[in-house]
């Protein structure tokens, strides 16, 4: 059966984290059969999906926000619209979403977005049930193809969802349930299909993604995957400091494909904070996992997670996070204001801090990792790095790529070079990205 070709509109907006990314991605897929060809114009689209996140309270906001803009513009349309919430605050709220927005048609919870096609079917009906949030994964999954239709050489792969560790800020086990991991077997096949479509990079996702229970857990996986031909980089995130194992850890020495560059969140530096927010690990024992780490791969660069305000903080407390970075040295990081979620332990806590001092806090975090990332990058100058060119630049005749470490690399290069990884010898570095010239042509 040929592929119908696109009679409606989608438009997706995708807020959060890459497991959303990866969600949206395949939204497009299954409802691709059903005449859906994507938009950049929610205006003109016959469907909008809002894939949301449900980690921070603005977040959320912005969501309602957005559907209030959302319902003029169905309001305005002579063909209509329907309008779907996708992802964790479809889970976690979706009583209350069709109660403060009526325009919105449906509600579909992250393990349930495969549903989508049956949903809409019902949505255009007068009656029908509305909301999907509760879904098995493994359900999930089964019910979906492993034909991608890739954008470009570079692919998530989702292999593991779920929390089990519930940090006490942390919505996600309430949103996406227990941890649970695919199969290898499908792992590898979506990994094999997206190499036939030219893709030669992918990050495997999971909340917890270390956490993988697989046979042989992560590191199998990654060693696996590494022997499909045409897959020349794998990544991994997000971890957690509880999954990082030894075999984890020495797949980073010993597997070629698995770039120096690992994502493992820590949050804080105190260790009474971090009891507070339930990590189970210490200060001590992160920068001890951090030792080993670079003992097995020196070159590896580590970026990390932070929240700064957290019930109880003090100023103690925020200097050992600071402290703790500069031990470190962070190539990249994240860093939020801790943010009161309804339902999660850590909001009912005592000793809530001041938004003034939590802002002061966060300021002098970021101009410290802000500090250490442009040192990273720095560098690199002078260096020869292998860069995976992706996408055309903003100037004419240049390409933008990813060295190993996810630093953006801009390079003048013919279009003919999209796609491969090539040398390039770095010249210049700024805070988010690199500049260079291709390696042949200073040879």
């Amino acid at each position: 059966m040929s592929a119908q070709a696109p009679s409606k509109r989608l438009y997706i907006k995708t807020y959060g984290c890459q497991m959303n990314v990866y969600d949206s991605e395949r939204m497009a897929d299954v409802l691709a059969p059903l005449g859906y060809g994507m938009t950049d114009d929610p205006a003109g689209a016959d469907l909008v999906v809002l894939n949301t996140c449900h980690i921070r309270e603005k977040a959320t906001e912005k969501v309602y926000s957005e559907l209030g803009q959302l319902k003029r513009l169905k309001q305005a349309k002579p063909d209509g619209m329907t309008i779907a919430v996708a992802g964790c605050v479809a889970q976690a709220e979706g009583e209350e979403i069709m109660r403060r927005q009526p325009a919105v048609d449906l509600v579909v919870g992250p393990q349930a977005y495969h549903q989508l096609p049956e949903l809409i079917a019902r949505a255009h009906r007068a009656r029908g049930e509305r909301l999907a949030a509760d879904f098995a994964p493994d359900e999930k999954f089964d019910a979906l193809s492993t034909e991608r239709n890739p954008t470009g050489v570079s692919a998530f792969l989702t292999v593991q969802e779920g929390c089990d560790k519930f940090c006490t800020f942390c919505v996600v086990p309430y949103t996406r349930g227990g941890e649970w991991s695919r199969p290898a077997e499908a792992i590898e096949a979506e990994a094999r299909a997206l190499t036939a479509k030219g893709v030669r990079e992918v990050t495997l996702l999971g909340q917890n993604v270390n956490a993988y229970a697989g046979e042989g857990g992560l590191a199998a996986l990654i060693k696996r995957l590494a022997r499909i031909e045409g897959l020349d980089r794998i990544r991994y995130t997000t971890s957690h400091p509880r999954d990082m194992d030894d075999a984890l850890i020495a797949a980073h020495a010993e597997v070629e494909a698995l770039m120096p560059y690992l994502h493992l969140p820590v949050q804080a530096g105190s260790d009474k904070v971090l009891k507070a927010m339930n990590r189970a690990h210490t200060a001590e024992s992160y920068l001890r996992l951090i030792e080993k780490i670079r003992a097995a791969r020196p070159d590896i660069a580590i970026s990390g997670d932070f929240i700064v305000g957290f019930p109880g903080e003090r100023d103690a407390d925020f200097e050992a996070t600071l402290q703790l970075v500069r031990e470190v040295r962070y190539a990249s990081a994240f860093s939020f204001k801790y943010s009161r979620r309804p339902g999660t332990p850590a909001a009912a806590m005592m000793g809530q801090v001041a938004p003034e001092v939590a802002d002061e806090r966060l300021q002098r975090l970021q101009a410290l990792l802000e500090e250490q990332q442009h040192a990273f990058n720095a560098a690199q100058t002078g260096k020869t790095l292998a860069v995976l060119f992706e996408k055309a630049g903003r100037h004419p005749g240049q390409l933008v790529g990813k060295s190993p470490y996810l630093q953006a690399v801009h390079v003048t290069a013919p279009d003919r070079m999209l796609g491969q990884i090539v040398p390039v010898k770095v010249e210049s570095a700024a805070r988010n990205s690199l500049a260079g010239v291709l390696e042949l042509e200073t040879a």
